[in-house]
Formats: structure tokens, sequence, C-alpha cells
């Protein structure tokens, strides 16, 4: 983790901040880049919480600028000092935020009180809540959703934050009234004043740690440096509470020598002597039935509405955190009968002419060999044509580049976009797509790298036929190619 005193601007990301006052002496804040997706979604729970909330990003966009709107929140489109006249009471800095911001130098020059995203959820809603925190590289927004489903499902009213859409309800955070409070950990930095890990903040009484592999190449400089981020929130457990890890994953079971707080652990394997696994494992119509079996001596039989291993697992986690804060084994089960997932994991946004497109936020290479193993689970015998967006500053990076090739080979085709450039991006430091497809070639998938929308939307509509499944991978927008091809798909049913 980088040291914020050795940054060559050092001088604008060291000062002190006025103390925060008490949450009831706060009545105005406002949110510098408050359209992005954890910062919308708690600047929603700001506002359900009962505070005058406004905020302002370079583009007010959709989804998230409807939302906000639907919530009386006044948005302001582009950045300025101005935003901050008159001064409101707590300044929320966004982490895309730069020392030179126009609103951050403002919120630091005039000493206005200012925190980032991780310290507001913990100043208003964590200290006086149990916080369960789920972390971990892969997997960390559906198990949140699923371990806040359980406590809502069990009439526990729990808050939460998830950093995704709960289909159940089409949520992603409430604030509830119950004791606990269901939160997501990131890894990622806080904000220009503080490069601490964002979950480092959340005063956790229960938590998991789903997986551990290098992530985040912009920020964290090797596999060392990303997995002491976990090393140190594994130990940020309250010693009294609980740590869930994933006894699969050699890496994550290593975390808890660093603990204080008891272990537990979670496994697919009946035979791994785990605290929580699954037994008896069934790939049905519609997700997977399977034994949950404890070491308390619990078996119950367990429908999950979700496909692939990895979701299993997720759910065992979830389970090992609800039966250690009094969620009964009966409750969970039905909880879990209920469970909708999320959107935009493994969400079908159309069926056309035989056709099935999926969209998916797979954006690194083992989620992406996940996401098109549990496709294959889902609907066995179909092919499966991956497209993928490599968009996140991670998921760009050259030393993915191998990592991308075993993820597609479960793919019958493949098309692979060229990652976008930055201004201040150098070519060396990203993988070259045109290798990855070759590569995939030569292991016999047909697969093409794309420089493009527009040549990924001519090549993908002549390639796909009825009785594929067309998996659509990206953290952002894609370019609007899932409405594009449902719609040319559509269209070309209709003049067949």
């Amino acid at each position: 983790m980088k040291n914020i005193t050795e940054y060559p601007d050092a001088h604008l990301r060291v000062f002190d901040r006025p103390a925060v006052p008490d949450a009831e002496k706060i009545r105005t804040i406002h949110f510098v880049g408050i359209c992005g997706t954890g910062m919308g979604s708690l600047a929603g729970l700001m506002r359900d919480a009962g505070y005058e909330v406004k905020g302002s990003d370079a583009a007010v966009y959709p989804p998230m600028s409807t939302r906000l709107r639907e919530l009386g929140i006044n948005l302001i489109e582009g950045f300025s000092a101005d935003n901050l006249s008159p001064a409101p009471d707590l300044v929320v800095v966004g982490n895309a935020c730069s020392p030179t911001h126009a609103e951050a130098s403002r919120a630091r020059e005039e000493a206005m009180v200012q925190l980032s995203f991780p310290e507001t959820l913990a100043h208003f809603f964590l200290r006086t809540r149990r916080s369960l925190v789920v972390a971990g590289t892969h997997g960390k927004t559906t198990t949140t959703g699923m371990l806040a489903h359980i406590f809502v499902a069990a009439g526990a009213d729990p808050g939460f934050l998830v950093g995704g859409v709960m289909r159940n309800g089409n949520i992603s955070y409430r604030v509830g009234s119950g004791r606990h409070f269901v939160v997501e950990g990131d890894e990622y930095d806080s904000a220009y004043f503080d490069k601490r890990p964002k979950f480092m903040h959340y005063l956790p009484k229960a938590a998991i740690v789903t997986s551990l592999e290098f992530d985040h190449a912009d920020i964290y400089d090797n596999v060392d440096d990303y997995t002491e981020a976990f090393r140190r929130f594994a130990a940020s457990v309250d010693p009294e509470g609980l740590l869930v890890l994933n006894a699969d994953l050699p890496e994550v079971m290593a975390l808890g020598r660093y603990a204080s707080a008891r272990v537990a652990t979670y496994s697919i394997d009946a035979e791994s002597g785990a605290d929580v696994c699954a037994r008896n494992i069934r790939r049905v119509p519609g997700g997977t039935d399977f034994e949950l079996v404890t070491s308390g001596g619990i078996c119950r039989r367990l429908f999950l509405p979700m496909s692939g291993s990895h979701n299993l697992a997720n759910a065992l986690a979830a389970t090992a955190v609800a039966l250690h804060e009094g969620i009964s084994a009966e409750a969970i089960v039905d909880a879990f009968a209920t469970f909708e997932g999320l959107k935009r994991r493994q969400e079908v946004v159309a069926e056309i002419d035989g056709i099935t497109i999926v969209d998916d936020f797979a954006h690194h290479p083992t989620a992406v060999r996940e996401t098109i193993s549990a496709v294959r689970d889902r609907w066995p015998g179909r092919r499966v044509v991956a497209v993928f967006e490599p968009r996140s500053n991670s998921s760009r990076r050259k030393v993915f580049e191998e990592s991308y090739v075993e993820a597609f080979e479960n793919a019958d085709e493949a098309f692979i976009s060229t990652p976008p450039f930055r201004h201040n991006d150098r070519r060396e430091d990203f993988m070259d797509v045109d290798v990855v497809a070759a590569r995939l070639q030569g292991a016999g998938v047909n697969a093409r790298s794309v420089d493009d929308h527009e040549a990924l939307r001519s090549q993908l509509l002549d390639a796909v036929r009825p009785g594929d499944v067309v998996l659509i991978m990206s953290n952002g927008g894609f370019g609007g190619i899932h409405q594009w091809l449902s719609q040319n798909l559509r269209l070309r049913k209709e003049g067949d």
C-alpha cells in the first residue's frame, strides 16, 4: 500500500481535517463525484437517513442520475469551487478526485468538514451497529447481497450497502432499524488524502474473505502489496467477532494467522473438514440443489437459484455469518429460495429467436473463467459466445494477458475489444488483445479482437445463431451492445 507522504504532491494530501461533528449536528451534505455506483448509493442512503443531500459530477448520467433525482437529490453537472457555496456541513470526497480537483481544493483550503466514502459510512452507520463486512477479490458483491437478503427475509431489518443492485426490491442500500449493517468491503483506496483500502474503515464484528488474487494493478505494486491489505483487514476484525475464510483457497486460509477473532471456514468440498460445507450437490434447472452441513450438526436441503461453483461458495460464506449472528438454518433455507440475485451478475437481458443474451460484470480473468463455467452449467449443451470489454484500469493490464487466454478457453467463440487508452497510459503496460485472440485460436476457440464498438456489432450479429448463449462481460456500459444486439436480433427474426 502506498505511503502518502512519499507522493510528489504530498503537501496537498497531508493536511489537518476538521473534526467531524456528531451525526445529529449535520444537516447538509455535498458529494463530489456523486454519480459513481458507490457514491450514488451512499448519497441515497444518506438521503433516506434524513439528510439534505446534493452532489456534482463531471457528467450527470442515467441510470444513477435518474434514481438520485427521484429521491429529490440536487445534481450539478460539472465541477466548480462554486458548487460548495454556501458551505455544506459535510463534503464527501470521492476517490476519483485528485488533490488539485476544484471542489476538493476548496474544501481543503477553506477547512471544510470532509470525509471519504468509507469514513462517511462508518461515521453515520457502522459505529452503532454490528458491522458485517464481505471482502475478497471476487464474489464480494453477490455474497453481500446474499447476506443482506438473508437478514431481510428473516425479519431482522438490517441496514446494508451493496456494490450492485439487488433484484429483490431493485435496491442497493437500506438504512434499516435492526442491529446489523451489511457492507461490501472494497480493497480499493479511500481518497486522495487517505490511500488505505476502504475496508479498513468498516469496524467488522464479523467478516468474510471470499478470495484473494492479485488485482487493482493500478494502485498495488505486486501480489505481496495486495495481500498485505487483506492481512490488515483480517487483523481488524473485532477480537470477540468472527472471520470467515474460504477453505478451498490456501492464500485465503493463510489470513487466519493475522486474526485475533475466531476463524470459521467454508468449502464446496464435503470432505474438507470446513465448518460449513456442501454435500450431494446437484445442478438442476434454475440453480443448484445441495445439502448444507455444518460442524455444529446442522444438515438441511437447500436450493440456490443460481449456477456455478463460485455462487455455491458465496452462499456458504453468507450462511456461516448468518448462523453466527443468530439466524436459524430454517430461515436461511427459506431466504435462499427467494433470492433473485443481482443485476449484471449472469442477468438474462433478452431471449430472441433461441438466442439468450446474458449480462455480467466480470472484469478479471478469474471472474471471466468462472462466469463462462457457470453459464455452461446453467445452459448445458449450448454454444457460449463470450464478449468481453477490458475497461477498468486493472483489467487492461499486461500482467493478466496469459490469464485471459486460460479464462476464455471454455468458450466456443470469443470477441475481445481493444482496451481504451488514456492520455497518461503507456502501451507497454497493457495487454495486447491480438496476442490473446491468436493464442485462443491456437487452442481451438474461434476468437477475434475488435477495435471498436462498430466493428464488434457487425461481426457479432453475423456470428450468433439460434441456440447460442451470448455472454457479455464488462464493468461498464459497453457501448449499449446488449440493447443493440437485442434490437437487431428482433429485426433479423422479423425479416426471416
